[in-house]
This record gives structure tokens, C-alpha cells and sequence, in this order.
């Protein structure tokens, strides 16, 4: 709720500014305003406001020393004799805007700007120098790669707007600003490429964003939260990543990015299932490798979402179907195990996500060793005791490993939730409980939608176009096209039929002459 358009017009009267500006903050210690009084009927008395920790102390000096030059000089002409018209010319500010209304001055000031007011003149002047502690450029923690670049995002939305930059130098790359939350004013800005994204996704980006109500926007997730499509799906319908080249790759393919002030992990949308599955690594190595990697991805998360109920309603309800040797081999190690299959797994899974979590909130030093070791006295003191079997520990232990495969944290949590859910219909009703789990599963799927584009896109419906880049990464010359229902308003990727080196020298050996 953006409120800087409203408001009272400012007063002429440098004392009335004043205390209104100090009446509005409250007297906040934090919220510092310095009166300078000319020394001659020539010069102009002003004062600044600002709130301390926001802005370059040493900036600050030198624009007091320009202001208190500036103004305390005499005029020459008469253009001179407005202070407004003066301040733009001469005032050495890479950032100065014009504020009209108290509403206005409030929310410069409280973005971190100094405001400028002069006696006499009925608007006030914001200076950007920001300054105050700002996280570094580091490599993202949550998306980690082996090749490509190790820049991630921060918590300054300017720092991450200049990262976009640094990789797509066009004109074509727009940014457009909101502010949500009354008490927060967040800043949010949307970014897209124009000619590729298409403009209805992005008014209806925007649109979301604008119907937004509330207090406070602390992380993206809020926004996430408010403009997703299918607010009651487990499934994620918007991507985050807190990488800059992730964010690039899908605005050069015609998706929306959405950034918010305070947090490094940026919105994309619009997205599909299968993004969820791939990494930025994919295409920085070799097509070969990386549809491997591909397949090895999408192999974990069927192991990761079925493994456990395979077992359970094997070893339950269909013993016939396992090869006579391993049925004893488990028969034997359950044979004194006093739980069944459905009880020993939830055991098991239930102790493996408290590790998990309490790795996660435990302090960095310790949580990984604390992780590693719970999870190897647990489970060989659990067989020991005869509480659980070693077959289960293992199915429990690969469905673990597989479920870290994924790359997106947030499909990996929604694998995580329908796992349960699979497990009791596996104990309850054996294989065909877990195939009644997987048809709701699979017709919900394919009944999502983000911002309009198919869920289970490029299969439903079906694109032979996009299946280059799905499960299998075809070669980059062979990529010419942009995906069909995301980057439709520019199709062409690069130029028609191009060839590798590869094939150019294949050709010049067959050409007798």
C-alpha cells in the first residue's frame, strides 16, 4: 500500500516542516535533524532529516558542506533566487527527488534518504547516500554448484538489481517498482524482458502484487504466499532461487522475476513442474553429463516420494512378489522385530526429520556432526534393540539421500509431506492403496496451472518443441527456440540451424574438395 501520492502539501515554514516531520516520527532517537541558520539576509535557513544507520556518514559531511556553500552564498540573477531550481542545477547529488507532500517526506526518510528542507520553499529535496552495514556478495548456501558462477543474492535490493544487470546488459531488461505493507513499505520490483515475456503475465504479476493488503512483507515467501496459483496445493507454483544467473536464464527465456527488499531469494514465475527438477548446472556442462544428471534427478524423486511405501506394502500384503532368498533374508531380520512394517517405517522417518530439523536450528559448528552421529548411534542402537530391522533403516536411509537430490528445497518439503501420506495408504490397502494415492496425485497435477501455463508442461499438454530441454538437455545449438507458452512473444533463441564446430568439421572432411 503505497500512500506517497497522499498526503497534505508541504509548508513553506521551515519550523512548521520540522515539527511536523518530528510529531510524525515521534521523537524516535534514531531520527536525527540538523537546523543550519544562514549567517546573511542572503542565504536560505535549512535543515536536514535522517535516521542514522542508513546513510553514508561520510557522504553526509560532504553534502553538508555543499548545502552550507551553496545556500550561503549570494545570489547573482534571478533564477538563483529559487532555491529548488538551484539545488538541481548545483547541488553534486547523483540521485535528488522533488517531494510535494508530508506523506512523501516520511517515506524518503524512512527508505534511508536525507531530506532537505528550505525555509521559504514548499517542497522538500531526498539525497540518496546510502550506507550502513550491507551483507557482501557471497555464494549462495542453499544452491550450491560445481561449475558456474558463485555470486548469490543479498538482502539489498539494489545490490541484486545490479547483479541482473551485470549478466543482461539490454535495454530490453525492465524493472518496475511497488511498495506493500503498511508498516513495512517493502520495496518489490518485477523484472522481465520486453519482447519476451509475455505482457499479460506480467499485468497480471503486477495486478497480484497491487491487491496486496497488509501490514508487513518480511521475506518473499509473503509475497509467494498471496499471488501463487493453487493456494492449497503442496506443490510449489513459483520458484525461488537466491541465484543471479538462475534469474537471468529464465528472463532470457520470458519468465518473471519478482525481488524483494530484505531477503536474497527472488520469485520466478511463470513455472512448470520440471523446473523444480533442474539445476543451473545443467547448462554449464556438457549436454551428456547434464541429462544424466537429469535422469538421476528425476530417478530420486520417485525413490524419494514411493521407496518407503514400496517396501511397506511388499513386505505387508504382496511377499510373492520379492525373489524367494531376499524374502527370507527379511523375514529373518523381522522375525523378532515387534513392529509392523507401517509402525517401523513412521518410526524411522519421524526420527529421521527430528535430525533433520534439529541440525537445521542448531548452531552451525555442531549441527552437522550432531546430524551425522544421531542418525548413526539411532539407527544401529534402534537394530540393536530390535525395535526396527536393518532393511528398513536402509530404505529409510536412501529415501533420506534421495530426497537431498532435488534441487528445489521447496518440491523437496512437498516430496516430504506426500510421503506420509503414501505410507499409510501403502499399509492400509498394499499397492493398489498406493496407486489410488497416485491418481488424485497426478490429476491435481495436471490441473495446476502458474499464471497460466500447463503444470505438467511439456507431457500435459504435449510439446514436442520443449522436449529439448526436459529430460534430456540437447545440445545448445540445437536449443534455436525459446519454450512454447513462456517465450512465445520472441520465439527465436539464436540464429536458424546453427552448426557446432563439431559439425562444420564434419562437413569440410566430406566435401571432396
Amino acid at each position: 500500500m503505497d500512500k506517497g501520492s497522499h498526503g497534505r502539501h508541504i509548508s513553506p515554514v521551515l519550523s512548521d516542516k520540522l515539527a511536523m516531520i518530528q510529531q510524525r516520527m515521534g521523537n524516535s532517537s534514531d531520527f536525527i535533524t540538523r537546523e543550519i541558520k544562514g549567517s546573511s539576509d542572503a542565504s536560505y535557513p535549512f535543515a536536514i532529516c535522517y535516521i542514522d544507520g542508513l546513510i553514508d556518514q561520510t557522504l553526509l559531511t560532504d553534502l553538508m558542506e555543499s548545502l552550507t556553500s551553496m545556500l550561503g552564498e549570494p545570489r547573482q540573477s534571478d533564477e538563483d533566487k529559487n532555491p529548488g531550481v538551484w539545488l538541481k542545477n548545483k547541488l553534486p547529488a547523483g540521485n535528488l527527488n522533488f517531494v510535494h507532500t508530508e506523506d512523501e517526506m516520511l517515506r524518503f526518510i524512512l527508505e534511508g534518504q536525507v531530506l532537505v528542507m528550505i525555509h521559504g520553499v514548499e517542497e522538500a529535496y531526498a539525497v540518496s547516500i546510502p550506507g550502513g552495514f550491507r551483507r557482501a556478495v557471497e555464494e549462495p548456501t542453499s544452491q550450491t554448484v560445481v561449475r558456474g558462477p558463485k555470486e548469490g543474492f543479498t538482502e539489498d535490493i539494489s545490490t541484486n538489481i545490479s547483479l541482473i544487470r551485470r549478466r543482461i546488459r539490454s535495454s530490453d531488461l525492465r524493472f518496475e517498482s511497488r511498495t506493500v505493507g503498511e508498516y513495512t513499505q517493502t520495496k518489490i520490483s518485477v523484472a522481465y524482458m520486453n519482447g519476451i515475456a509475455d505482457p499479460e503475465v506480467v499485468k497480471e504479476v503486477l495486478a497480484r502484487i497491487d491487491k496486496i493488503q497488509t501490514d508487513s512483507i518480511l521475506e518473499s515467501g509473503y509475497i509467494e504466499e498471496f499471488i501463487q496459483d493453487g493456494v492449497r496445493s503442496t506443490f510449489p507454483t513459483i520458484y525461488n532461487t537466491e541465484r543471479p544467473d538462475t534469474v537471468a536464464g529464465g528472463l532470457l527465456e520470458g519468465l518473471v522475476a519478482i525481488l524483494v527488499d530484505g531477503t536474497p531469494f527472488t520469485l520466478i514465475a511463470p513455472v512448470t513442474f520440471f523446473r523444480f527438477i533442474v539445476s543451473s548446472e545443467d547448462y554449464y556442462q556438457r549436454y551428456d553429463l547434464a541429462t544424466f544428471l537429469r535422469i538421476i534427478r528425476f530417478v530420486s524423486f520417485f525413490v524419494a516420494l514411493l521407496l518407503p511405501s514400496v517396501y511397506i506394502a511388499t513386505t505387508t500384503f504382496h511377499q510373492e512378489m520379492l525373489p524367494t532368498t531376499l524374502l527370507i533374508a527379511l523375514a529373518g531380520q523381522r522375525e523378532n522385530t515387534p513392529l509392523p512394517a507401517l509402525l517401523e517405517a513412521l518410526v524411522m522417518e519421524v526420527t529421521f526429520e527430528v535430525i533433520r530439523e534439529a541440525g537445521v536450528r542448531m548452531p552451525r559448528a555442531i549441527g552437522p556432526a550432531i546430524s551425522i552421529v544421531g542418525a548413526l548411534v539411532l539407527g544401529q542402537a534402534a537394530v540393536q534393540a530390535g525395535i526396527v530391522s536393518a532393511a528398513m533403516v536402509i530404505v529409510v536411509s536412501f529415501t533420506a539421500i534421495s530426497n537431498f537430490v532435488l534441487p528445489a528445497i521447496n518440491m523437496a518439503a512437498a516430496v516430504r509431506l506426500l510421503r506420509f501420506v503414501l505410507m499409510f495408504l501403502a499399509g492400509s490397502l498394499g499397492l493398489f492403496g498406493i496407486l489410488a494415492g497416485l491418481v488424485p496425485i497426478l490429476a491435481h497435477m495436471a490441473s495446476l496451472q502458474s499464471f497460466g501455463v500447463p503444470y505438467l508442461m511439456p507431457l500435459a499438454p504435449f510439446n514436442k518443441t520443449n522436449l529439448k530441454d526436459f529430460i534430456i538437455r540437447a545440445p545448445w545449438w540445437r536449443i534455436k527456440t525459446r519454450p512454447v507458452r513462456i517465450g512465445d512473444q520472441n520465439r527465436m533463441r539464436q540464429a536458424d540451424k546453427p552448426k557446432s564446430f563439431a559439425q562444420q568439421a564434419t562437413d569440410k572432411s566430406k566435401d571432396p574438395m
